[in-house]
């Protein structure tokens, strides 16, 4: 079969076409798009299925891995303070986990906007189609209908008026009875009327479908782009709310992420079939919907010099008929009107009428050519599969990214959450957290007793006397010297009041 004009097969379509196919019993399917035999609908099942697969795998792993996290870890020793070792690479996998699936999204923006394209394509071509189609029947119901009244009323008139002159009458009978032959071969041009298939409707449910679909996707992309940002400004912020509200989310993202894999796999796969040998499926299904001729789908359908035109024979008898009735009025304007003056008003209504239906023939002959249908039938291929296949495989990259980024990123929140330092400004004067320069500088802490102890003795008094030996050396005392009052960040202690020099 002839490929329509500019379509050919990509290398995708290839590539798809020829992964293999099993049902739920593993047994291999053909590769043929057949969309109504249950093996090969168990055979895309099974490959959306396999997405599924890949979402309970990786929610396993995610969850092996925070058990072993939690419950697995190596006792700290005590009263240390110091990030674990590796932290750092935590927080920064998290990041560029993060990074990748914003790149992600970049892409699933671009693949959706690409499919969508693909499918405006094919409703552009679906309408066009039907406009080819409304023209042929408007001009056939318009030609015949002034036909149908020249010869109720001209010719009719014409008669009456020759009606002295038997071989006159004869010759607008003649007339007559060609126009009833144009008129009834022109009938049968219109082989779209009374179809039930439109391809206005089908247009439009196409873009109704596709609306929602392009919406979907939008939504997904920005609830996934607005989880990786508030994710990243939490690790920024060290927000630990922020960060186990966009862990659940990013939970949430990574099921939808999954799952739009699994239709978008099982779509594109479908595609890869149909666009591989499109023109089997669509005459068997059109010649099911219609009822039309083989012939007729064809000729439309394939547009080679193998197939014949199914309404070259009318066109040539119309013609003719048109080309008969031309010379007939021209002989009788020659010989009736010297004669009888009264018919040359019929008369010029007559080739008025004839003109008309020429230039509505000529119209019609052009319509009817496969050129026009064939190239929209082209045109529709190439949005579906080429710019619309393509957007379906950048979405099926987002998916795969977007799946393996929070995957990452569910692993790396709990580890990077737990290095966050505490948020609490009043443990510096509670007395119940040791001070950080000291556990830095490797001083003991200063007990309660001992600030009670400072509070009650004068301010003369010498503080007490600390071992440094990392200082002065060993057995060397070194003075443990209090801060002011007025320095504390917490103002005066609980208890105590301020003295004044």
């Amino acid at each position: 079969m002839g490929a329509p004009p500019g379509y050919r097969p990509s290398a995708w379509v290839h590539l798809l076409h020829q992964l293999p196919r099993a049902d739920f019993q593993l047994r291999p399917v053909p590769s043929g798009f057949a969309p109504q035999e249950q093996e090969y609908q168990q055979a895309l099942l099974l490959v959306a299925a396999l997405a599924g697969l890949g979402l309970g795998l990786s929610l396993i792993f995610i969850a092996v891995y925070l058990i072993r996290f939690c419950c697995c870890r190596p006792p700290e020793p005590p009263g240390a303070k110091s990030p674990p070792p590796g932290g750092g690479c935590i927080t920064w996998s998290c990041i560029a986990a993060l990074l990748v699936g914003c790149a992600g999204i970049g892409i699933g923006f671009y693949g959706n906007s690409e499919t969508s394209d693909g499918v405006s394509q094919l409703s552009s071509a679906l309408l066009h189609a039907n406009h080819t189609l409304s023209a042929i029947d408007h001009l056939v119901l318009e030609t015949v209908e002034r036909l149908g009244e020249a010869v109720r009323t001209e010719l009719t008139s014409l008669e009456e008026v020759l009606a002295q002159r038997t071989e006159l009458v004869a010759a607008a009978r003649g007339a007559r009875r060609q126009a009833e032959a144009v008129t009834q071969q022109l009938q049968g041009l219109a082989f779209w009327r009374g179809v039930p298939l439109s391809p206005l409707q089908v247009a439009e449910d196409v873009s109704f479908v596709e609306e929602y679909r392009w919406l979907a996707y939008v939504l997904l992309l920005l609830l996934e782009l607005l989880v990786c940002l508030f994710t990243l400004l939490g690790l920024a912020k060290q927000s630990k709310w922020l960060v186990i509200v966009m862990a659940v989310m990013s939970l949430l993202v990574l099921v939808l992420s999954w799952g739009s894999m699994g239709l978008e796999a099982a779509t594109a796969v479908g595609l890869s079939d149909f666009c591989s040998s499109p023109d089997t499926y669509i005459l068997n299904l059109t010649e099911e919907e219609t009822g039309l001729d083989s012939d007729i789908l064809n000729y439309y359908f394939l547009c080679n010099q193998a197939v014949s035109n199914p309404f070259q024979q009318r066109l040539t008898l119309s013609q003719r008929a048109l080309a008969n009735i031309h010379s007939q009025l021209q002989g009788l304007e020659r010989e009736a009107v010297p004669h009888f003056p009264d018919a040359q008003k019929p008369l010029l209504s007559l080739e008025e009428t004839l003109n008309v239906t020429e230039g509505n023939f000529h119209q019609l002959v052009a319509l009817l050519h496969c050129r026009g249908l064939h190239k929209d039938y082209g045109a529709a291929l190439r949005g579906l599969c080429e710019d619309a296949l393509e957007g379906l495989l950048l979405l099926l990259l987002f998916s795969l990214l977007s799946a393996g980024a929070l995957a990452t990123a569910l692993c790396s929140l709990p580890r990077a959450w737990a290095l966050f330092p505490p948020r609490n400004p009043s443990a510096l004067c509670s007395g119940s957290h040791p001070s950080e320069p000291l556990l830095h500088a490797g001083l003991e802490p200063v007990t309660p007793t001992l600030v009670s102890f400072q509070r009650a003795t004068p301010r003369l008094l010498e503080p007490p006397l600390l071992s440094c030996p990392s200082l002065w050396g060993p057995g060397r005392p070194c003075r443990l010297l209090r801060a002011p009052v007025s320095a504390s960040p917490c103002g005066s202690f609980p208890g105590g009041r301020r003295r004044s020099h």
